[in-house]
């Protein structure tokens, strides 16, 4: 068994392309393999910004031979249908055989298909690899790219290494030629290096100052890195992305510590991570008390005579210039008042149908100042202010390894509705003025935030501000959900006005088309009402944009309400609720409490996972469908088939069963079965309504489990189909008294199981 190596070596290739480029590599040479029968024993990939490469370990010296047959006519068909067969293959009679088709003898040709040698298929899948390659862009280069059929790579490719074994396998891409060589570091060692075979690429580049492994890059750049912060005594702010970005950029990485003006940091510390970390690729560093630290740590791809320090002097002129910028931004921001540049909003269109940024900014801050009137956001002083986690109030974070905020603090919760109310609807009229300020223009991430800053500077309520930081928030799966009562309604507000307002126009989302985010949204919604254990039911906000909240449109409540149910089922899953207990709840009509309707759902999974809930549900079942087999009509119990039901609408109502059932003193004549569940379910029933009423809904659930052993005797030993009709009509009332006391609960018919 023989290794196999493949070099393709191009100019810089960009670092966010280089991990998906090996996994790519990788596969479209499997592919490759697979056409001719080949499979390696292991393949390992390479990239770094130079070149792309490829190891294929245990592959055979020939490929082994195939037997192919062909069907061909049935085997007393004419000879010319025969000959004519055979003609189109190639082949003479000596190859057939005769075979049972169906009971028919069929002719088919049969071959054996010699072994090729592997080179030689390595030598087709090459060039087929390149061609099939998909990066995200690529380009045409030299006198070959005047044709469209030219090959399109990332950048020019420079060089091939193609062995098999110790044995160059030929082949040739737009010009370049496969062979042995390939180059070492761009400065460290620029002249050519001969590969023997894939046994020695890595470590001759390694060398010649290449480090071909990326996770050995990233390891030498964190460590590294690390090391040069603690000597200086300090702490590197560590981040995945720009870990491996620079490893992308660097083919021998040497993480170096410079330093900038510390009269830097009065810009907030978020416009200096982003500046060093989106236009210069650097790390920052905590002080001992955890703030940012007026250092940086850079990746150089050279090993310095000097030990780096005219590459850190020349970095540290490029971060100042860059520091510059940004705080020129924040103090021309700071000298325009919120309200000022609130006005511009009314310049940017939000959307053709919906209006500008101005518009929503007032649609929002009626909403917000609505959800507290309405007492659905109330003061909350045992909670504190802000969100449960440090970090940013940007729609996108900076980073995912920011530092400790320096937010201004929030301050106590408001001490009234009315001022609740107040400080609610200010914060939503100032809560995207920052979109018009230099420093979002620069940094888009950073819209929220800035405007929490520009607040606090500018003598707003420190809850205000807060809520304009935060009004974003939560933005994605894990992010913090904001507590603060005034952010809460702000934030609300906000994402419950995108949601109807596109779906006004009829913009909902489809399939996996989702333009406006209003997935995300909606997951923001329900995160904020049971983080807060906001008691509202969806109806009711749906109603909430009637005039005066909203122009006329098409009122989309019941999509808004099926749309919550959905994604209640996507937030859910992954704590492992059960989408059919959502529907068996939802399904009821009138359940729109969202956090009482999750309490339900905890409840019922509990209770359907024991024992009793199991048999309980057993009987119910058999009890609903002898129900609906003796009188479909009138006897169809709450729900069934009617899982659309808005919330807020009651599906029709059972119908009342002839035969009322006999008072308890009156049970002397009934079957002890009969009696026994009757009693159960004297007890049972108020027992369950009360403790749904109190929204104790484990309680209920305990009640209900008492009628498990007196529904498991019941259809053991009571004929319900009876000759006698009164005791068939009283067996089937008891049946229905049974489902509707189950019901009280939850529709037991949308449970699987």
């Amino acid at each position: 068994m023989t290794d196999f190596l493949l070099e393709l070596r191009s100019e810089e290739i960009p670092a966010r392309m280089q991990e998906k480029a090996r996994e790519d590599l990788a596969r479209l040479f499997a592919a490759e393999l697979t056409k001719a029968g080949l499979a390696a024993a292991e393949t390992v990939t390479y990239a770094t910004p130079r070149r792309l490469a490829l190891i294929a370990r245990g592959l055979p010296e020939v490929t082994a031979s195939v037997i192919e047959d062909v069907k061909g006519p049935p085997a007393d068909a004419a000879d010319a249908a025969i000959d004519g067969f055979l003609r189109k293959l190639g082949l003479t009679r000596d190859v057939l055989q005769t075979r049972d088709v169906k009971g028919r003898p069929t002719l088919f040709a049969v071959t054996s298909k010699p072994g090729r040698p592997t080179a030689a298929v390595l030598a087709e899948a090459i060039p087929s690899v390149i061609r099939a390659f998909p990066w995200p862009k690529a380009m045409r280069w030299g006198a070959p790219s005047l044709s469209t059929e030219s090959p399109r790579w990332v950048r020019p490719l420079q060089g091939i290494v193609a062995l098999f074994g110790s044995d160059v396998v030929p082949c040739e891409v737009a010009g370049v030629t496969s062979g042995a060589a390939t180059l070492g570091h761009r400065f460290h060692h620029p002249g050519v290096i001969t590969i023997g075979s894939a046994d020695d690429y890595v470590e001759k580049l390694r060398a010649c100052h290449v480090i071909v492994d990326g996770a050995e890059r990233r390891g030498i750049i964190a460590l590294g890195a690390k090391m040069a912060a603690a000597k200086a005594g300090l702490t590197l702010v560590e981040d995945d992305g720009l870990l491996f970005e620079n490893a992308g950029l660097t083919e021998w990485p040497m993480p170096l510590l410079g330093r900038f003006d510390s009269a830097f940091l009065e810009v907030p510390p978020e416009v200096i991570q982003l500046t060093a970390r989106v236009n210069q690729k650097y790390f920052v560093c905590r002080g001992a008390e955890g703030t940012l630290a007026n250092a940086f740590v850079c990746v150089a791809n050279i090993d310095a005579a000097d030990g780096g320090e005219r590459i850190v002097e020349g970095n540290q002129k490029v971060l100042a210039a860059r520091l510059s910028d940004a705080r020129f931004f924040y103090d021309t921001d700071l000298k325009i008042p919120l309200d000022e540049s609130a006005k511009k909003l009314s310049k940017i269109v939000f959307h053709e149908k919906l209006g500008t940024v101005a518009d929503k900014v007032d649609r929002v801050a009626k909403l917000a100042r609505w959800l507290v009137e309405e007492g659905i956001v109330k003061s909350s002083p045992e909670r504190g202010g802000g969100p449960r986690s440090g970090g940013g109030g940007a729609p996108q974070a900076a980073s995912s390894a920011a530092i400790p905020l320096h937010h201004p603090a929030d301050g106590p919760p408001p001490r009234s509705g009315e001022e609740l109310a107040a400080l609610a609807e200010r914060a939503a009229r100032l809560c995207k003025a920052d979109l018009v300020t230099g420093m979002v223009g620069e940094f888009p991430e950073l819209q929220g935030l800035m405007g929490g800053y520009y607040a606090a500077a500018q003598g707003e309520d420190p809850q205000v501000a807060a809520a304009i930081r935060d009004h974003y928030k939560p933005v994605g799966q894990g992010d913090e959900v904001p507590t603060a009562p005034v952010t809460v309604a702000v934030s609300l507000a906000d994402k419950l006005d995108t949601i109807f307002e596109f779906f006004s126009i009829e913009q909902m989302p489809t399939g996996s088309k989702d333009p406006f985010a209003l997935r995300r949204a909606m997951l923001g919604v329900l995160a904020l009402i049971f983080d807060n254990n906001l008691r509202i039911g969806v109806l009711k906000l749906a109603n909430a944009f009637d005039p005066p909240f909203n122009r006329e449109f098409v009122h989309p409540a019941n999509s808004f309400v099926r749309f919550a149910i959905d994604r209640l089922k996507v937030q859910q899953r992954e704590a492992g609720v059960r989408h059919d207990l959502i529907d068996a709840v939802f399904a009821l009509g009138g359940e729109d409490d969202l956090v009482r309707l999750l309490a339900r759902v905890h409840a019922l999974q509990a209770f359907v996972t024991t024992d009793e809930g199991r048999n309980l549900l057993a009987g119910y079942k058999r009890a609903a469908n002898i129900l609906k087999k003796e009188s479909p009509s009138p006897l169809q119990g709450r729900g069934q088939g009617r899982g659309d039901v808005p919330a807020g609408e009651s599906p029709e109502e059972t119908a009342p069963l002839p035969g009322p059932l006999p008072a308890s003193g009156e049970r002397e004549a009934l079957h002890p079965a009969e009696s026994a569940l009757a009693t159960a379910l004297d007890d049972a029933e108020p027992r369950a309504a009360a403790a749904i009423a109190a929204e104790d809904f484990e309680g209920a659930m305990a009640a209900l489990s008492a009628l498990r052993a007196p529904i498991d005797a019941f259809f053991e030993s009571v004929t319900v189909n009876d000759p006698d009709p009164d005791k068939r009509a009283a067996r089937l009332a008891l049946l229905a008294r049974m489902r509707d006391a189950v019901h009280q609960v939850a529709d037991f018919t949308r449970i699987d199981g």
